[in-house]
Formats: C-alpha cells, sequence, structure tokens
C-alpha cells in the first residue's frame, strides 16, 4: 500500500504520546476548547500548531490558497462562524507568509489553472494598492503584497456580521493579522489588531500608512538600502 509508510509513522506517534501523557487522546476526544483560530495558507511549510508550539485541540484552524476569506465564501464564513460562535474563540488570526505561491502567482499573472478564479481575489488587492506595489522592485513587491494581502483579509474578517455580532454583544473577541517568515521561523505582528470596530478601521489606516512612509524614506535612499522602520517587512530587513 503506498501509504504504509505514513500509517507506520502515524503508528508511532501515537504509541509515543501515549507514552508521555498516557490520558492524552481521551481528553482530546471529550472536548475542543480552542482559544485561537487561525486562518493561514495551504503551505505545507506554515502548519498552524507546529509554528505556535500548540498541542492538538488548542488552535481551530482553516487554511486555503493565500490565506483569504473573501465576502461571500460560505467554505470560510462557515468556519469563522463556528469558531466564534460554537466553539468560542478568543483570538482570530490572520496569519500570510512572505513569498507565498498564490501571491506570487498572482503578482505575475500566471495561469496556474482553476485557482486562478480563487486568487482573483488577490488581483483585487493588488489593484486597490497598486500605487504602493509599482514603485518596488519585485521581490520587495512580492512580499509587500504578501503583507497588504493580510492587511485586506483582517478588515474582511473585521467587517463580517459574525464578527460584529460578537463585538456588539460584548464577547471578548480579538482579530489580529500577522505575517510568517520562512526564512527564520518568526511570526511577525504588523499593528493589525482590534477588539471592535473602531479599532480594526484606526489599526487598518495606520498600517497602510505605515506602508506609504516605507516608501517615501525608500524613495529618498539608494535602490540597494534597506529601510529601517516599524513596518514587517523592514524589519525584515527586506528592501522595500
Amino acid at each position: 500500500m503506498a501509504l504504509d509508510n505514513l500509517l507506520a509513522r502515524n503508528r508511532a506517534w501515537s504509541a509515543r504520546v501515549s507514552e508521555q501523557d498516557p490520558h492524552f487522546f481521551d481528553r482530546l476526544a471529550k472536548i475542543q476548547t480552542p482559544a485561537y483560530y487561525w486562518i493561514g495558507c495551504s503551505d505545507s511549510r506554515v502548519p498552524s500548531n507546529q509554528i505556535l508550539d500548540l498541542a492538538p485541540g488548542e488552535v481551530f484552524t482553516h487554511r486555503n490558497v493565500a490565506n483569504l476569506l473573501p465576502p461571500g465564501d460560505l467554505n470560510s464564513l462557515s468556519t469563522l462562524q463556528f469558531a466564534v460562535d460554537v466553539l468560542g474563540v478568543r483570538h482570530v488570526m490572520i496569519v500570510g507568509h512572505y513569498g507565498c505561491s498564490g501571491i506570487r502567482a498572482s503578482l505575475e499573472g500566471a495561469r496556474l489553472g482553476l485557482v486562478d478564479t480563487w486568487l482573483g481575489h488577490v488581483q483585487d488587492v493588488q489593484v486597490r494598492h497598486h500605487k504602493l506595489l509599482s514603485e518596488l522592485p519585485h521581490p520587495a513587491r512580492v512580499d509587500r503584497l504578501c503583507e497588504l494581502n493580510v492587511a485586506e483579509q483582517f478588515m474582511n474578517v473585521c467587517r463580517t456580521h459574525i464578527v460584529n455580532d460578537a463585538w456588539k454583544s460584548g464577547k471578548q473577541l480579538a482579530v489580529h493579522g500577522l505575517i510568517y517568515a520562512l526564512e527564520d521561523g518568526l511570526l511577525r505582528e504588523m499593528g493589525l489588531s482590534a477588539g471592535n470596530a473602531g479599532e480594526a478601521e484606526q489599526s487598518y489606516q495606520e498600517f497602510i500608512e505605515r506602508a506609504a512612509g516605507c516608501q517615501d524614506r525608500a524613495s529618498s535612499s539608494s535602490h540597494e538600502a534597506h529601510v529601517s522602520c516599524s513596518h514587517a517587512s523592514c524589519s525584515a530587513g527586506l528592501p522595500v
């Protein structure tokens, strides 16, 4: 059987976990009460539990190509509603990553097949922020679009009736936008965090202003220079 090796690894993992914690699977089977909901990319190099160093059952996860939550997508919206209303998560995290293949394909206009329709949502972000992107060299443009995509999905989440109804009811729910770097395994805050609609709009506008500020400083520097600022891609040492 083609999966014999994987099934053997599963048995070994189950035995190892049971030896370390004999009641682990009993507890896991009885209840699911994660505090965190992760909306991330399907990229196999970006697994939520390992990155957060959390055990199974501690983070509820939804993943798709380019970590999107577009308005009207029943799959992602249903998962968000289940996380907020049924599981009662306290934190919703939209997590992008630098070097995302879906973002790159959208930016370069690559034809990949059916997924091109899905990536049209990324192209909408690209068009909306054309000025911020057009002045950058290509590698930095990809990473800036990864960040801008997180910012737009952050706002998509914050504008849903699901999240707004939770806030209006007094539920303690925070929404965050973060970005992950494959090169060092670190999550980076982007200044995108909100516990109500007003905070969401403010943090989004401040993020866009910081991104524009990076562009202005970069235009007065040499093309080889790296700009030092609080903006995520700049603090990661990426050219802007």
